[in-house]
């Protein structure tokens, strides 16, 4: 029987299949493939979301960090790019996947992980989102504590004042997370020009105040060697790598609104390296301005905006107010809010699942993360790199060398579908997801081997990708061709018959 459709090279189940799995215990209105007519995200709406999404505080910081540890300003630039240039192409790969079958991350993990087993990557990058979330939310709060200060001195001598601020502000952007996120395009189109215009004027008082490029951009590097370099060097790329690791797994959740392939990969192939370099050079020049202005180099926004007058603190807080909020619903809500409701499809919505995630970002201590950069790129961004880079390199191994791009779309919602396993657990999966995590680890413990660690996200990667595709020869969960065209009804529209379509 004909379960779905491809219509140039996007895939929708039937009206018929989607009824049967109506009452199915992994199917929710969340969780669903899309339709034909949800496909209806361009370009620019991709363009819009990187855009908001990279002119965020955390990217600030860590432009003008990677000097703070040494690097000169080329140096930091280039690796930014670099680090940004390598994890667009998991982006990419796992993009594809997204807009050709319209399902979200927590479903597609199903295939790799069978339908109880791909909780562990959901939660997995749940968790990390869940992190950011406490991350953007406690920088947000920062602002807004300052603008209270500023304004009303009264405040900064009430107890618990911060804290104060940090539980309103939470409680925002949990509001703004029942709107779903369908709501980002709304966010993404006010945030992207809002905060670009901002970082344009930061940048040009910058200039102005410190009488040209400033200090830092003719500071030398630290470094003295080729090896003094590398040796920061591939920690931080690994931070840099790990800092959008999160969504070059679950961009399906997004490029399942997509009108076509070609869109979504021209659009996202600029707007994020590009928009990162960018903002991360106004990051160092406006820290180079800093130690002319202000005697220091001020790589936290947060205190950057404390050295202006009250009226222009309120301006700053607002544009971080917007960035914060934007990125947290973006980047840190949809992930964690899906992958709860894929706990229990039938019982727990999305709505839920956001609380449930910032109730877990509270304990994850965001402000013990910021407290210093080496907490940020060291500690949070290299741990969860080493973790996401092998369910990274699982999702890819599946997806273009296991099953080359075809699947059974209906059964990824079936208790006893095929992609249901042993009991719900793909052990191979499992079994790839240790190897990718257990080797970098080593580098942990043998010193000779640290560069494994240093380069954890890479080689976790890589590594998955051969033990998953080796492992995985000859399962019986994989379509032949002849399979793949049993079940699919294959039709190509022209462009003049979409307008009527």
């Amino acid at each position: 029987m004909k379960t779905q459709i491809e219509r140039n090279g996007i895939v929708a189940l039937t009206e018929e299949a989607s009824s049967q799995l109506s009452h199915s215990e992994l199917w929710n209105d969340d969780l669903r493939p899309t339709m034909f007519k949800e496909h209806s995200w361009t370009g620019l709406n991709f363009a819009t979301l990187w855009i908001g999404m990279c002119l965020c505080i955390p990217a600030y910081t860590m432009a003008s960090g990677l000097i703070s540890i040494g690097m000169n300003w080329w140096q930091a630039i280039g690796t930014i790019f670099l680090g940004n240039v390598i994890v667009l192409i998991p982006i990419l790969l796992n993009a594809h996947a997204g807009t050709k079958f319209g399902i979200p991350y927590p479903v597609f993990a199903r295939l790799w992980f069978g339908d109880k087993g791909a909780h562990i990557p959901a939660l997995a990058r749940a968790f990390v989102a869940a992190g950011w979330f406490g991350i953007n939310t406690w920088i947000g709060a920062g602002a807004i504590d300052i603008l209270l200060s500023a304004s009303f001195p009264a405040w900064g001598n009430l107890f618990g004042h911060t804290a104060i601020v940090f539980a309103l502000f939470w409680l925002l952007n949990v509001g703004v997370a029942y709107k779903g996120p369908q709501a980002i395009k709304v966010l993404g189109t006010i945030a992207a020009p809002v905060v670009g215009i901002a970082a344009i004027i930061l940048f040009i008082w910058a200039y102005t105040k410190s009488g040209g490029w400033g200090p830092i951009l003719e500071t030398p590097s630290k470094f003295k060697t080729a090896g003094e370099f590398f040796k920061v060097f591939f920690p931080a790329l690994t931070g840099v790598i790990a800092f959008w690791a999160t969504l070059a797994l679950n961009i399906p959740d997004f490029c399942r609104y997509a009108k076509s392939q070609k869109s979504q990969m021209i659009a996202q192939s600029f707007s994020l390296p590009i928009t990162m370099s960018i903002f991360s050079f106004i990051g160092i020049v406006v820290t180079s301005a800093t130690i002319v202005v202000f005697g220091e180099a001020i790589w936290d926004p947060v205190q950057l905006i404390a050295k202006f007058p009250p009226f222009i603190i309120f301006l700053g807080t607002l544009i971080i107010v917007i960035s914060s909020v934007t990125i947290n619903v973006g980047a840190n809500i949809v992930a964690p809010a899906r992958a709860i409701s894929n706990l229990s499809p039938r019982k727990i919505t999305f709505a839920m699942g956001a609380i449930i995630t910032g109730i877990f970002a509270i304990l994850l201590q965001p402000w013990y993360i910021m407290s210093n950069f080496g907490n940020y790129i060291f500690g949070w961004l290299g741990t969860y790199g080493a973790l996401l880079g092998p369910i990274d390199g699982i999702a890819i191994a599946d997806y273009w060398l296991v099953r080359r791009k075809q699947m059974a779309l209906k059964e990824l919602y079936e208790l006893d579908g095929r992609y249901n396993y042993a009991s719900g657990f793909n052990k191979n999966g499992i079994y790839a997801l240790i190897i990718g995590v257990a080797i970098p680890a080593l580098g942990l413990v043998v010193p000779g081997l640290h560069f494994l660690w240093e380069n954890a996200w890479t080689f976790g990667l890589f590594i998955a990708i051969f033990a998953y595709t080796y492992l995985m020869k000859g399962d019986s969960s994989i379509l032949t061709k002849a399979e793949y065209e049993k079940i699919t009804i294959i039709e190509n529209i022209t462009v003049q018959d979409r307008k009527t379509v």
